[in-house]
């Protein structure tokens, strides 16, 4: 009965926690701590010297080896490039005003390049279709003849070769003015001399003949030749030029009595100023047909070392004819037709009904 009288307000019988020494020694250390904050004075000197008291031996201030300073961050190893310079030309530059005057002539100018455009474009549509206009023999448009071929040594000829298509141009017009001065060399033989009447009328056949099929066969030959590298034209060529030497020479010298050679021409030398300078004229033309002859054999060896040096050869010749025989449109028409007719032919063999022999 006695814990019942016990003084609920007095002392409680349990331990009190604040008298523990450890928790007692705890609190005096932290007043001393804030004492010392709230008397510190960082102007005196006594107070600086108890700083390192104060901070305590667990946070002391840190230490700093003899010599060293403080941490410095080095530069890195690699070039930085400075920023550009600041000038007047970075600034955004306002496009200047145009006039009326500036886009009339700018327009007047990209109309023009439009239409430069426009024909190229068109002449390598051309180019592609090989659609070009003939323009050879060059005939007046009111003509009432069109030009056959297309010729441009230019255009169509590698430019290593053009020297020699020019020439080879060239000596076929001599040839053509010879053809000319002999039917006027005969004429005024005719006239003056008093020769026979029909060597004017063989002079003016051969010229009629030689001119054109001189173009066909061995010039226009020759041409495509160096145009298409074709060895079957270049054989074309050799073959009738070579002939084409042959006769010039034998005119040139006088065998033929139609032409103005030099021996047919050399008795004329004789009688009276007329006479001679007919003669002369005649003899002249010989002189000429002869030198040509001369210049035909040139250029047919230099076309023939050309021809040589490419690596053609007669059985590319042949490769190439036969190539170009069965590509032309009539004999492939041709053989297309053969081919149908003998097909129909077997089918309606087929069609009949065997014939009774009883």
């Amino acid at each position: 009965m006695s814990s019942f009288d016990d003084n609920p307000f007095g002392e409680p019988t349990v331990d009190n926690p604040f008298a523990d020494p450890a928790v007692q020694q705890m609190t005096k250390k932290s007043a001393n701590i804030e004492a010392g904050l709230e008397d510190y004075n960082p102007f005196d000197p006594a107070s600086q010297q108890r700083s390192g008291i104060v901070r305590g031996a667990a946070n002391p201030l840190p230490q700093y080896a003899p010599g060293a300073g403080p941490a410095v961050m080095a530069p890195t190893s690699q070039d930085v490039t400075p920023p550009p310079p600041y000038s007047k030309s970075s600034q955004q530059v306002q496009p200047p005003v145009l006039t009326t005057t500036e886009l009339q002539r700018r327009q007047e100018e990209l109309d023009r390049k439009a239409a430069e455009l426009e024909r190229r474009e068109a002449e390598l549509k051309r180019n592609e279709f090989n659609v070009r206009r003939n323009n050879w023999p060059p005939l007046p448009e009111n003509c009432c003849w069109q030009p056959c071929f297309y010729l441009d040594i230019n255009v169509e000829i590698q430019p290593e070769f053009q020297t020699i298509v020019t020439q080879l141009y060239k000596l076929w017009q001599i040839h053509v003015g010879l053809w000319i001065a002999n039917v006027i060399g005969n004429l005024l033989l005719a006239f003056v001399v008093k020769v026979n009447i029909g060597n004017i009328l063989l002079s003016v056949i051969f010229g009629a003949l030689f001119i054109p099929l001189s173009f066909l066969c061995w010039f226009r030959p020759g041409y495509k030749a160096f145009r298409d590298d074709s060895s079957f034209n270049f054989m074309i060529f050799f073959f009738i030029f070579f002939f084409q030497f042959i006769v010039i020479l034998y005119e040139g010298i006088g065998l033929a009595e139609s032409y103005c050679g030099v021996l047919n021409t050399i008795g004329y030398l004789h009688g009276g100023f007329t006479t001679i300078l007919v003669g002369l004229i005649a003899l002249g033309i010989g002189l000429a047909t002869c030198l040509t002859a001369a210049a035909d054999f040139y250029l047919l060896t230099k076309i023939h070392r050309i021809y040589r040096s490419s690596g053609a050869s007669f059985a590319k010749a042949q490769a190439e004819f036969t190539t170009e025989f069965f590509r032309n449109e009539h004999v492939r028409g041709a053989a297309s037709n053969m081919a149908q007719a003998a097909v129909r032919q077997q089918f309606s063999q087929t069609q009949q009904p065997p014939s009774n022999r009883y």
